[in-house]
């Protein structure tokens, strides 16, 4: 007789063979809940069976084998049933658990009673079952093979539906299925609290720091949005139970990404951040560092700044109860990356500083460097940069060896209720996709939190894979503190005003369990306020640190031929495909006689040189390694073996495998920048390059660079040394594959800066001279205003966000990259060139604006200068509302105006027309639009406005 089922649709029936090897079939079309039937499944049904037989009548004989076993024996059939209710515990406990701090979750009514499932009745429950080899491991601390129904559910509901749910049975790998299933199910690691007293004490002094400090922000900083953490005070408990347990396993440095909520109360207690720096910028505000005497940037919120420590750590050793106990410490080293409002932006660019950290730490394991993200319920499941990020975990070139997850789970999307903000059950199902665990852990159980937080620091360690801590807990003051969140959500707000904080639910357990006295109780609290009253009267005098400054180096002749012939040479038994293999033999050429050298070699070798000096090279993007245009082939293929082969990790003898890194990506604009600007903050000695697959599609990325890339020295004081490459051209193939938006690169431009302005070389002389020269001088965002030349000031590019280049030579693109400059572009200038020659205008001088920004004042006037009678044209291939015609027109005439050269009527422009629309999608169109504008930009008639 088969037994009733607990679920609609297709049944699992987990059958043990005389080996006790599971083997799964699948009914299609079950029986549904509550009947029962004597006969087996026809045999028209299909099954499927995972157990490992060799063929297809093999997989059949042993079913009906399994059939007959069924059939002839109850006791069997029994062992089954116990069997799937054990297998719905593991599957479905999570469902049941007691993770709503709140009580307002409902369990679903199919799985409310799952031990009267499958033939069970309450009778049964003081019934022996036998349990041989049905779970191995299961109650095994008991040595009893034999157990009662009611003590086996028990076991079930105290390991599956206590304060932690357990969300694994979707984990495609057996190994970690059973590794995670021997955690939950060992008397070790039960979900109850087994922790010694010293553990406790640890516990509960970190719940009161973390609680305490919301209520003295709110006490000092009253009509300040803090975004704190009343609510989910036990993040900061378990979240240093993580970095404990972590740095027991061997992690000697965590970068981290948190959401805005409850990060003052992470800077404060995680990363020790000075409480009165805090209290200073809550209520005076964030001050520039140094009086004004240095550059400070422009300031950021409080709560999005960036932070870093050596954190002491306290050592765990397992005590008499299985509990951590405290003990002697070590220095783990915490980032907490600097991030915008702009939900969950931040995460690929910890991946990526996480990256950078492990090489140039040599961490080739991947387990001496985590990362850590916080995230809000609503924004993990909503935000798709979540899934982009995650994606990225396990590819080659961004991999991190895991991140830990942790999400405050506040069951509420902004103002809105949660079902507002996702279509599954959990916030956490798009986890699921990369077969990453979730652990569901109910914020009011302290205890629970820390479990599950160390637990997913073993896992990371274990498996180098991603795992999910879902702190399910509440918001006590809405989205911020003046927020008056019983407007959207009264029937939620009307529960959490009467419930008790997490910190007087601990502490009164301990009370009653015994563990800890009222005078100890009170001497903790006593030690935590006269600290914050300590940082209270600091905060009257507290006074911003200084920054820091960044610079750079370069090459010689010599070193470029040898590094050419090193990256034209391939092993003798090595294959090329023959296209691959013409372009290094013409490279060759190239490289002996200093002549004709494209695009592609010049920046192969800047990459070379570079590596040959010991500098980290790492580009990435969509099919950088053969390059979008077949021009690059950075990883040769073998074309007999398939061997891959990467000439710019054999420029050197005994090279470093990773100083050379070259990665195709997933197709991802948002993720990935963000991935290589992390990669780029962790060390300004190197070259980090994106590069799109064609310019237009940068702006997919846009948060990033608006957030990121052009501001994040102005607003975090932070730098980095990222290279984006953004290939274009006007060859009529429509809007998305022309332009690459110039003018929004220039008009996020900082003021009052300093920078290198790079003296160019033609591309004959490339092997003859390498020198660089510098003017330096001012850039002002003013466009009407020159900037005072001040030559004693010679820092290279410190003080500027980006550059913007149109390199129109290889020569200057091998220049550019040496450089680190932020943005590169084709222009029009070849076919404007081609066209003076053809027509013979002796009479016109094409001057290249290459660097864009900061704008080249003295250099454009040097020109000016040499035509004092010349008619001035800017052209440009884009339409008039777009390209860099709006920046660079008022900057030319201030130029002009100081020389007395005349106004903005005497700028001509030669480009395309207004328009919304980047590029025409008709070729024929194209090709009469690019024959008109290079006309008319060499007519010999006046050029008319406009």
């Amino acid at each position: 007789m088969y037994p009733p089922l607990s679920f609609k649709g297709p049944a699992r029936l987990l059958l043990l063979d005389h080996r006790m090897r599971q083997t799964q079939f699948v009914v299609e079309g079950g029986l549904r809940k509550g009947t029962h039937s004597s006969t087996p499944p026809a045999r028209s049904r299909s099954f499927h069976c995972s157990a490992g037989v060799s063929s297809v009548n093999g997989r059949l004989s042993h079913l009906e084998d399994l059939r007959r076993a069924w059939e002839g024996d109850a006791a069997i059939q029994e062992s089954m049933r116990l069997v799937l209710l054990m297998r719905d515990y593991q599957m479905y406990g999570h469902m049941m658990a007691a993770v709503d701090p709140l009580g307002l979750d409902d369990v679903p009514d199919d799985i409310a009673n799952l031990e009267l499932c499958y033939g069970f009745t309450e009778a049964d429950l003081d019934r022996e079952f036998f349990l041989g080899g049905v779970s191995s491991g299961f109650l095994s601390s008991d040595n009893n093979n034999k157990q009662t129904l009611h003590k086996i559910v028990a076991k079930l509901r105290r390991d599956y539906c206590g304060s932690i749910g357990y969300e694994y049975m979707h984990i495609p790998d057996r190994e970690k299925r059973e590794w995670l299933r021997d955690k939950i199910e060992s008397s070790a690691n039960s979900n109850s609290s087994n922790l010694v007293l010293p553990c406790c004490l640890v516990i509960l002094e970190r719940l009161v720091r973390a609680t305490r400090l919301e209520s003295f922000l709110a006490e000092t900083c009253p009509e300040a949005k803090r975004y704190g953490l009343a609510g989910a005070e036990t993040l900061i408990p378990g979240m240093e139970a993580l970095l404990d347990k972590a740095a027991d396993l061997g992690v000697e440095s965590v970068v981290m990404g948190t959401s805005h909520r409850g990060r003052l109360n992470v800077m404060a207690n995680v990363f020790r951040m000075s409480v009165a720096r805090i209290i200073s910028e809550l209520t005076v505000g964030p001050r520039p560092a140094g009086g004004g005497d240095v550059y400070a940037g422009t300031g950021e919120l409080y709560f999005q700044q960036g932070v870093s420590c050596d954190r002491p750590i306290t050592r765990g050793r397992q005590g008499g109860g299985g509990g951590r106990q405290e003990g002697g410490g070590g220095l783990v080293h915490l980032s907490l990356v600097a991030q915008p409002c702009h939900l969950e932006a931040v995460d690929p660019v910890v991946m990526g500083k996480t990256r950078a950290k492990q090489f140039y730490s040599g961490d080739v394991e991947r387990t001496r460097t985590m990362a850590v993200l916080v995230h809000g319920d609503g924004a993990f499941a909503g935000q798709g940069v979540v899934y982009e990020t995650l994606n990225l975990s396990a590819l080659r070139g961004y991999t991190t060896g895991g991140t830990v997850h942790i999400v405050l789970n506040n069951r509420v999307t902004a103002t809105a209720d949660q079902s507002a903000g996702r279509s599954s059950r959990y916030c956490t199902d798009v986890a699921k996709a990369i077969g990453a665990p979730v652990f569901h852990v109910n914020g009011d159980d302290v205890e629970a939190v820390v479990r599950a937080c160390e637990l997913a620091a073993e896992w990371r360690h274990t498996f180098h894979s991603d795992v999910i801590v879902d702190l399910i807990c509440y918001r006590r003051f809405g989205h911020n503190e003046l927020d008056d969140p019983t407007i959207t959500m009264p029937k939620m707000y009307k529960v959490i005003n009467n419930h008790p904080i997490s910190l007087n639910l601990y502490q009164q357990m301990l009370q009653e369990t015994g563990q800890i006295s009222s005078q100890q109780l009170q001497r903790i609290h006593d030690t935590v306020n006269k600290s914050l009253d300590q940082e209270l009267a600091k905060s009257k005098d507290y006074v911003p640190n200084e920054r820091d400054w960044l610079s750079a180096n370069w090459v010689n002749l010599e070193q470029l031929k040898r590094v050419g012939q090193a990256i034209t040479t391939l092993p003798e038994t090595f294959k090329p495909h023959k296209t691959a293999s013409q372009i290094l033999e013409q490279r060759g050429i190239m490289l002996q006689s200093g002549q004709g050298i494209d695009w592609a070699f010049a920046e192969a070798l800047a990459f070379a040189t570079l590596v040959a000096e010991g500098t980290h090279v790492r580009l990435s993007g969509q099919d950088v390694e053969r390059g979008n245009f077949n021009q690059r082939h950075a990883i040769l293929h073998d074309q007999e073996t398939g061997e891959k082969y990467c000439p710019f990790q054999h420029v050197v003898l005994n090279q470093k495998k990773e100083l050379f890194t070259v990665t195709n990506s997933l197709l991802s604009e948002f993720a990935v920048l963000g991935f290589e600007i992390g990669y780029s903050m962790e060390n300004p000695n190197s070259l980090v390059l994106w590069e799109a697959q064609f310019g237009d599609f940068a702006n997919c990325a846009q948060v990033i660079f608006d957030q990121f890339l052009c501001c994040a020295e102005a607003r975090w004081l932070r730098q980095t040394g990222l290279v984006v490459l953004l290939p274009h051209g006007y060859d009529g193939v429509g809007p998305d594959h022309s332009g690459a938006h110039l003018e929004r690169f220039l008009q996020v431009t900082l003021s009052n800066n300093f920078s290198g302005v790079v003296k160019m070389f033609d591309p004959e002389y490339l092997l003859l001279t390498l020198e660089c020269l510098f003017a330096v001088q001012m850039c002002d965002d003013n466009p009407f205003v020159i900037p005072e030349m001040k030559p004693s000031l010679c820092r290279q590019i410190q003080e500027c966000n980006w550059q913007v280049v149109n390199v129109t030579t290889p020569a200057n693109y091998f220049h550019v990259l040496r450089r680190q400059v932020s943005l590169f572009l084709i222009p029009v200038y070849y076919e404007l060139d081609a066209e003076r020659e053809n027509s013979g205008r002796g009479d016109v001088a094409i001057c290249r604006i290459e660097q864009l920004c900061p704008f080249p004042y003295d250099l454009v006037q040097r020109e000016l200068k040499r035509y004092p009678n010349a008619e001035i044209m800017w052209c440009q291939e884009e339409p008039m509302n777009m390209g860099a015609y709006s920046y660079i027109v008022p900057r030319l005439h201030t130029a002009m105006k100081t020389l007395g050269r005349g106004s903005f009527n005497d700028i001509k422009y030669v480009g395309r027309l207004p328009s919304a629309a980047a590029a025409t999608g008709f070729p024929s169109v194209h090709m009469q639009e690019q024959l008109e504008l290079v006309k008319k930009a060499l007519q010999p008639e006046p050029i008319k406005f406009p």
